[in-house]
């Protein structure tokens, strides 16, 4: 009689290799660095988790990639589910489940499991752990250590926190992909449907408004049998009502955008929750310092925000990114957007975007005071990250009338961002935005005048400057406030000088230089104003003079270790060493510009420094590499503004560069030279312009100094010899 095998386990049965990964519906788009590179974690760790947001795709992304391993383990890639289970008891079941083990005994699950995986090597994936976390880990602890031939791919959107752990963030989708992935879906949705270059700017809109989230994606494809594209973008204002109705195959907490993100939501403490909702009124980068000012109140301790937002970050409702500042922590819009529903619920959004108003302003006001310093490069740099903050506090103050004093106050301030660093035309939406609104702080208004009437003028819009700085001038002297009076003759100046009125440039920059002694203001627009009238006097051919205040200007900027200012104190000083027949000091100070304009993003110094440059080198004897600077030029005064301001004098650079290079090369190789230059990034522009020489180049011995005059003053730039050309811009 054969023995009775019905009590006996099966354990000792090899289940087949290939595992219980399931064949997936549709085809898999993307990710190719990602599931390299979970490829490579895996050959190096036994337990890795792919950590992210809801509707990132972990799930399919772990599956596709534990399915391309699968020749790596003798005994197969196995997948269990976890993300049902609400009791802990019930987790070591379903991986006996799931990986086919029959076992009839009284032996207690864990052990079966162990029992069976002690001798195997095999990839276990477990999906959705982040519902039992603890539990999930200690399990998995156990089970490494009994079994040295199993691995561990764990899918949750919170990390185990086990030792030998590496998790994986996964990102939402490139815009490639994405945009790959939406087209690939809509094709199935609807039949008919072709990426075409008519449909691809609405395809890429609507990818980068879903982030990226490979859910949202889908969700939204499915919409077109009902919906054009256009009428999807259109609705994504109100994305959970529209991203519904998933795939009936799909897990329920994938069917729609609002229930992905609400299981998340479901997971975090009640801590946890407020700090997420107040998260929501912070747009692109944000600190651990303005977090903990904005957010903390009674119920939400500063001393706790750190442990709460740790835990955020662990549960992947935010990512953190590293900076040249340090670490900055991002929410994606659609996880934002569920915040800020839960924040309406509250009754604190009001509230909370005024904490949020309140620490971008000071964050502006130190910037400003902090720019005369060496810390300028850093500032620029936080600047930067906190763009996107910093317009929804101008979108706030702009939006109530009882703020619009506010508005003023912050789009004045940020003068050193917009000028410095190369934001002209969005520094002149906020002014104009803020100066159309009636404010009741005079000061405030002041200030935003003559900024913008600086912004005009690097703009080449000389009738907005001049409005702005007479309506300026008019209010400081009738509310005798000293310091705006002396801002608007400063800006005054520098619109005559750039007007090519040079006589009245010195008077009014004097005047102003005086009165900013008067009051004791030293800064950075002071040293500006002392560079200006520089030019005025350079332009007037008082050379020594000029050079004079520059390198007083050059000595106290190295003092304070201030760059930007430094920048148009070399420019000058270079521009009378060219004068001067020194194309040597000339080319060494003019490298040392346009590298610090370049790092600034400060394109009208920018500008300005290789066009001198490219004279300095046809000077120098090599007109081929002065043309292709100057064609390199053009383009990025295509993005400041007016070309070269309609200004004779800061055109005869450029028109004495042509008059030479052209000479000796002839029109058509002078023009395909401008053409080559015209062809470069910003970037290549640059580096084309700060390499050295190849070779020494011939000197042409010493030029005569430029007399713009000469070239008819008030006149648009031309070449000397009055036929205009590519001088004219």
């Amino acid at each position: 009689m054969p023995p009775d095998h019905r009590s006996c386990p099966s354990t000792d049965s090899r289940p087949p290799a290939q595992g219980n990964l399931p064949a997936e519906p549709n085809r898999f788009v993307g990710r190719a660095e990602e599931l390299a590179e979970l490829g490579r974690l895996l050959d190096n760790s036994r337990l890795v988790t792919v950590a992210g947001t809801g509707g990132v795709g972990k799930s399919r992304f772990a599956v596709q990639g534990a399915a391309a391993l699968q020749n790596r383990y003798g005994d197969g890639v196995w997948l269990a589910e976890l993300a049902t289970l609400r009791d802990p008891d019930l987790m070591a079941h379903t991986l006996v489940e799931a990986l086919a083990i029959t076992d009839h005994t009284r032996k207690p699950p864990r052990d079966v499991l162990v029992g069976h995986l002690a001798e195997r090597e095999l990839l276990l994936v477990l999906d959705g752990c982040e519902q039992l976390v603890d539990d999930c880990a200690e399990l998995v602890r156990d089970l490494l250590r009994r079994a040295p031939g199993l691995q561990v791919l764990a899918v949750s959107r919170r990390t185990l926190r086990l030792d030998g752990e590496v998790v994986y963030p996964l990102a939402p989708m490139t815009e490639a992909d994405a945009v790959q992935l939406f087209a690939d879906r809509a094709a199935s949705a609807l039949p008919h449907f072709r990426l075409t270059d008519a449909n691809l700017a609405s395809v890429t809109e609507l990818c980068r408004r879903l982030d990226g989230i490979p859910l949202a994606l889908e969700l939204a494809a499915g919409r077109l049998p009902a919906l054009s594209l256009d009428q999807v973008l259109h609705r994504l204002d109100d994305r959970f009502k529209l991203l519904t109705r998933g795939s009936r195959g799909a897990l329920p907490r994938h069917q729609t955008l609002r229930t992905a993100v609400g299981w998340s939501h479901e997971l975090c403490t009640g801590q946890e929750r407020l700090l997420w909702a107040r998260l929501s009124v912070f747009a692109g980068q944000f600190e651990l310092e303005a977090v903990e000012y904005v957010c903390s109140g009674p119920d939400l301790p500063a001393d706790s925000v750190l442990d709460v937002l740790g835990e955020l970050l662990a549960q992947s409702v935010i990512s953190r990114e590293e900076t040249s500042l340090g670490a900055r922590y991002r929410m994606l819009d659609t996880v934002r957007t569920y915040g800020a529903d839960w924040l309406e619920a509250l009754g604190d959004t009001g509230r909370m975007r005024r904490r949020h108003r309140d620490w971008y302003m000071g964050l502006a006001t130190w910037c400003e005071l902090d720019w005369f310093s060496p810390r300028q490069a850093d500032l620029a740099a936080c600047a930067d990250g906190a763009l996107p903050n910093l317009r929804a506090a101008l979108e706030l103050c702009l939006g109530n009338p009882g703020d619009t004093h506010l508005g003023q106050y912050l789009a004045g301030t940020l003068w050193f961002y917009w000028v410095g660093c190369g934001r002209l035309a969005e520094g002149r939406h906020w002014l104009d935005r803020s100066l159309a609104l009636e404010g009741d702080h005079e000061e405030s208004r002041l200030k935003a005048l003559w900024v913008l009437g600086y912004v005009a003028i690097l703009q080449g819009d000389s009738a907005a400057a001049a409005g702005a700085l007479h309506e300026c001038r008019e209010g400081a002297a009738l509310s005798e406030n000293p310091a705006a009076a002396a801002y608007a003759a400063h800006r005054m100046g520098c619109l005559a000088l750039l007007s090519d009125d040079m006589p009245r440039a010195e008077g009014l920059l004097r005047s102003a230089l005086a009165s900013y002694q008067d009051i004791g203001e030293l800064n950075s627009n002071v040293l500006m104003g002392q560079v200006e009238l520089a030019m005025a006097l350079v332009f007037q051919n008082r050379l020594d003079a000029a050079v004079a205040l520059c390198e007083e200007v050059r000595e106290i900027c190295e003092e304070r270790g201030e760059l930007w200012t430094r920048a148009y104190a070399l420019y000058v000083l270079a521009y009378a060493a060219w004068t001067g027949g020194d194309h040597r000091l000339a080319r060494e100070l003019l490298t040392e510009c346009i590298a610090i304009d370049h790092r600034f993003h400060d394109l009208v110094g920018l500008v300005l420094a290789i066009e001198l440059l490219a004279l300095v080198t046809s000077s120098e004897g090599d007109p081929a590499e002065a043309a292709v600077l100057q064609g390199a030029a053009a383009p990025v005064w295509g993005a400041v503004g007016l070309p070269l301001f309609g200004s004779g004098y800061f055109s005869a650079p450029r028109a004495l560069c042509q008059q030479q290079a052209g000479e000796v090369l002839g029109p058509e190789r002078y023009e395909a030279c401008v053409r080559e230059g015209r062809g470069l990034s910003l970037d290549a522009a640059v580096k084309r312009a700060l390499a050295a020489p190849e070779r020494p180049r011939p000197q042409l011995g010493r030029q005569p100094a430029v007399r713009p005059a000469a070239l008819g003053t008030r006149e648009p730039a031309g070449s000397p010899t009055g036929k205009g050309g590519e001088a004219a811009g």
